[in-house]
């Protein structure tokens, strides 16, 4: 048990901060990536564009009824 104290627990300590590390490495990699393709996709559909309101449409559909008027 003494020996694996010495060893075993540094080199332990070691690969778990190694895979904390790469974990850690690719989620901001995946991150940066997925925030590259929104930019992208913003760019080719012209930005985002959410649909219009209720007020929005409310006001649309009463301006139409008064200009047939």
């Amino acid at each position: 048990m003494d020996g694996f104290n010495q060893i075993g627990l540094p080199i332990l300590g070691i690969v778990a901060a190694a895979a904390v590390t790469f974990y850690a490495v690719s989620f901001a990699e995946i991150r940066e990536k997925s925030f590259r393709d929104l930019d992208d996709s913003e760019a080719e559909n012209e930005g985002y564009k959410p649909s219009p309101s209720s007020r929005e449409r409310r006001a649309r559909r009463k301006a139409q009824k008064e200009s047939k008027t």
